[in-house]
């Protein structure tokens, strides 16, 4: 029982330390920061936000059509709202398990199927964020060293990723479990490695992060904050690359954490920094939930017995539920 209770309780503290570190740092420059916003930059924020989900859905939508399931472009989106609703709850990314037995329920797909289209996604989003990393550390003087490291490491894994993708379609096994996992590798093959799949998939990609740079941006402006736009993506790159290691829910703390470093790092006030960090996840993260509590109405109500099971299963529970 305890064990399952610090499950949640250990990362939702870490988050809940870092941010009140980062307040205790600038709690008497904040509210002389917040006097000079322009909130109509938040509207702008939240638009971009919503374009850069609905490509989301669209890529998703993309990558279940090459798995011959014809998933529309609504369904697809909701399904990651879902997802990513419930990861910003949970630890461990339990809302990735929902998603796939949202597919399940409405397309019968596979199980397999449903992780092979989530890995596909997760892949293309980490190499691509750390592909316009290096990029902006191309117009970057004296950037920190593990900086290079944090870019890097992704880069190196998916590119030995990928490779070994490409050779995977040659083994074979008698192992009823490794069959599984080279089942898996094909559907990642379908999905992702034709010529079409890679230039739709890494377009999309790119497109997809940098309208959340272009979040980032609003909020930058305002606070009537210039910043070069190199230095606010690699900033947008280095909180997402360590939000992609699930210490916290849904990345609250070390993203902050790591985008106001960085903005610290070129120049701006460690008040300005934390908000900017702050607001920008916060739009993010409200635009998930709102997203997700809709998609949740828009699918139907069985999604709730769902996610119960995906998080009672994750913790060993074993509940069933009937759906």
């Amino acid at each position: 029982m305890y064990k399952k209770i610090s499950a949640i309780v250990i990362p939702t503290l870490i988050a809940v330390g870092i941010i009140a570190y980062m307040l205790t740092r600038v709690w008497g420059d904040l509210l002389e920061a917040l006097q000079h916003m322009i909130p109509s930059y938040l509207v702008i924020g939240i638009l971009i936000c919503l374009l850069a989900w609905w490509l989301r859905g669209w890529r998703y939508h993309y990558i279940l059509q090459s798995l011959n399931y014809k998933v529309p472009v609504i369904v697809a989106t909701a399904c990651i709202f879902v997802s990513q609703t419930v990861n910003l709850v949970v630890p461990a990314r339990l809302g990735d398990f929902v998603r796939i037995f949202i597919l399940k329920h409405d397309y019968n797909t596979t199980y397999s199927e449903g992780i092979s289209s989530i890995v596909v996604e997760r892949v293309f989003d980490i190499v691509t964020v750390a592909l316009l990393g290096g990029v902006a550390l191309l117009f970057i003087p004296n950037v920190p060293s593990w900086f290079y490291t944090v870019i890097v490491v992704p880069l190196i894994i998916g590119a030995a990723f990928f490779v070994f993708l490409i050779f995977s379609g040659k083994l074979t096994a008698k192992n009823k479990y490794i069959r599984i996992i080279l089942t898996m590798l094909d559907e990642i093959r379908r999905a992702s490695l034709t010529i079409k799949s890679i230039f739709i998939l890494s377009i999309s990609s790119i497109v997809i992060w940098l309208l959340d740079t272009l979040v980032c941006v609003a909020v930058i402006t305002m606070f009537q904050q210039q910043i070069p736009f190199a230095v606010v993506l690699l900033a947008i790159v280095i909180g997402n690359l360590v939000k992609a290691v699930p210490l916290t829910p849904g990345g609250v703390g070390t993203y902050e954490l790591s985008l106001a470093v960085t903005f610290e790092m070129y120049g701006v006030s460690p008040a300005i920094a934390f908000l900017i960090a702050v607001i920008d996840h916060l739009i993010k993260n409200i635009v998930t939930l709102v997203g997700g509590v809709i998609s949740i109405y828009f699918l139907g109500d069985w999604v709730i017995p769902t996610i119960r099971k995906a998080v009672s299963d994750r913790f060993g529970r074993g509940e069933r539920t009937d759906h």
